[in-house]
């Protein structure tokens, strides 16, 4: 029968008892680890989210029925544990922090028993995410996830710290707001009060981040919960977390130096790593030539050449139709791979075609010169020759190409260049490459809805030497904004905003609004311009993907207490979920048709 904690409280967790409180009384409570027993003597290994402490239970020291009782104790039960500190008499276990002691119990209380649970609780755990995900109580009590939430908790906690010491103030913004346009799907409330109309969920504060810098407050930070109703991926989720701010009578290279220092005292007090600073900056058109994508992995090379000019004459029908067509040819160098097996060279041009590739040119260098190549037969020796030494070839090295449109080429070898590094264990988790992606086009093309739309969103301020091309090319336009890049993976952006109504008015009918469209979505922002607006920008960082990138886990659900699945639903709760139907009946919500599928991690 579970006991009471009556009289007891705990003085230590497991870790905080050491070596030095040696002869010492202290209590102890968490969940038995594992009990192991050996007739005269039993040792637990007790757990709390501070790590493992031993526990030796003795009938001298505890007693005949205490001893019964810890002979009763079973994984995951919750003690309190009174006991003397004493050096380990056995062997010292060096993987623990309390492995020089253990505590010599002389009070023990169960506090509440428990099943055997569906799955060890144990770090680096090989159960099935769906079992994880299902009993998440349970799931979070391992050590490695617990190190992850702890941390997470320390990174906010010092962003709080650190941006107070700066001038921010945080202020919290409305959950409940106006659904726009722009950007990801809402997920949209219905009213009760209002029949037939909708809340939106936020995707980001942004609109009220602006307002209040609007309202005088200079410098404002929130981490805020955001929500977007988009496919889920590794870095993905429905509901996420943003470390959120805006900056009044700023621009770019205030942002990027107050976010500097922010990272490095991060990155250094957390984990241990020193930030190089200033952390350097490419533009998004160097990064989309080099490497293929706007958020590149920079911890190793493999860049893309363009060969376009060499092959413009050539007798490759693949290459001069694309050239043809306004588009390029690129290759990337994969260092060292001539020999690659056939069946791993078609596996990555099946790769590339998930990225709209139609195919993928290769030539293999082979160690006495010679090429080995998919379409040697359509060229003279000497274009050979000139394809090769542009692209840094060497003997043993294999070369890819990829001919297309630029959006695809870049897509195809941006992707392909990645694949390529997993594959050869190019990807080291414990090295960390920050990265600014600087100067992004203000807009582009959308095939979909045959107009421009915003590539970050509508508020971004346009470079100020290309204003004049808004009329004129609006395409060719750039914006005053930045990504902070860190392995590959986007951390977070921002931009300057606009902030006369001129221009803020301008870029709404670039992108194809009326002026009453944008009044009626955006009227309240609008409005707000005509009465002073400083001159203003911000950022905001995810905060799962940082905590994932710091703890070296490969997924945001590895840093997030209660995440949702592929589908968007929670295992553990089943939401979303059938309500009742008066509850529908007060919102004015009838269902018409009812999809039901079988969740996916």
């Amino acid at each position: 029968m579970a006991e009471t904690m009556t009289g007891l409280k705990r003085s230590h967790r497991c870790t905080e008892v050491s070596g030095q409180m040696t002869g010492q009384t202290v209590t102890v409570m968490g969940w038995v680890q594992k009990r192991r027993n050996l007739g005269s003597l039993i040792f637990v290994d007790l757990r709390d989210r501070s790590g493992i402490l031993q526990i030796v239970f003795d009938t001298d020291d505890i007693g005949a029925e205490g001893f019964e009782k810890a002979g009763r104790l079973r994984s995951e039960f919750v003690v309190a544990v009174v006991g003397k500190v004493t050096m380990r008499e056995g062997a010292v276990n060096e993987n623990l922090p309390t492995g020089d002691i253990e505590l010599r119990a002389t009070q023990l209380r169960i506090l509440s028993e428990a099943q055997t649970p569906p799955f060890p609780i144990e770090e680096n755990s090989q159960t099935k995410d769906e079992l994880r995900l299902k009993y998440r109580y349970l799931d979070l009590r391992r050590p490695d996830l617990q190190r992850n939430l702890m941390m997470r908790s320390r990174v906010a906690t010092m962003v709080r710290m650190f941006l107070a010491e700066e001038g921010f103030l945080e202020i919290e913004t409305p959950i409940l707001n106006k659904s726009t346009p722009e950007g990801a799907r809402d997920y949209l409330v219905p009213s009760r009060v209002h029949p037939g109309k909708f809340y939106a969920l936020p995707q980001s504060p942004q609109l009220f981040k602006q307002l209040l810098m609007c309202a005088g407050y200079d410098r404002y930070f929130q981490i805020a919960k955001c929500f977007r109703d988009e496919d889920l991926r590794a870095d993905r989720q429905p509901e996420f977390t943003q470390i959120d701010m805006e900056l009044s009578f700023v621009d770019v290279d205030d942002v990027i130096d107050v976010n500097e220092r922010l990272l490095a005292k991060i990155f250094r007090e957390i984990i241990g790593v020193e930030v190089p600073l200033p952390i350097p900056r490419m533009t998004w058109r160097e990064a989309m030539d080099r490497f293929g994508s706007d958020k590149p992995d920079i911890r190793f090379g493999m860049e893309l050449k363009d060969i376009s000019k060499l092959v413009k004459s050539c007798g490759f029908g693949v290459f001069t139709g694309a050239l043809e067509q306004g588009g390029s040819v690129r290759g990337i160098n994969a260092k060292g791979q001539a020999s690659m097996p056939r069946k791993k060279i078609d596996a990555l041009v099946n790769y590339a075609k998930e990225f709209g590739a139609k195919g993928l040119a290769y030539l293999g260098i082979q160690e006495d010169g010679s090429y080995k190549s998919s379409f040697a037969k359509f060229m003279t020796e000497e274009e050979l020759d000139a394809i090769v030494s542009a692209m840094d070839g060497q003997p043993g090295d294999l070369l890819f190409f990829a001919a297309d449109k630029n959006k695809i080429v870049w897509d195809v070898l941006g992707n392909l260049r990645l694949e390529i590094a997993r594959n050869l264990g190019l990807l080291q988790k414990d090295e960390f490459k920050f990265l600014w992606i600087t100067e992004f086009p203000l807009l582009e093309w959308s095939e979909e809805q045959n107009r421009f739309v915003a590539m970050h969103h509508p508020f971004t301020m346009p470079m100020e030497e290309d204003l004049d091309k808004l009329d004129s090319d609006p395409g060719a336009v750039r914006a005053k904004a930045y990504d902070i890049v860190l392995n590959g993976t986007e951390l977070g952006g921002g931009s300057v905003r606009i902030f006369q109504n001129e221009v803020q008015e301008k870029m709404f009918e670039v992108l194809g609004f009326s002026k009453e469209a944008a009044y009626e979505q955006f009227g309240f922002l609008l409005d707000a311009f005509r009465y002073g607006v400083p001159p203003h920008a911000g950022l905001a960082y995810g905060l799962d993907r940082l905590v994932m990138l710091m703890a070296q886990e490969d997924s945001i659900r590895e840093v997030i207490a209660f995440p949702k699945v592929k589908d968007a639903s929670c295992l553990m709760t089943n939401a979303p979920d059938t309500v009742e139907e008066t509850q529908l009946e007060e919102l004015s919500i009838a269902i018409r048709k009812e999809n039901q599928g079988s969740a996916e991690i």
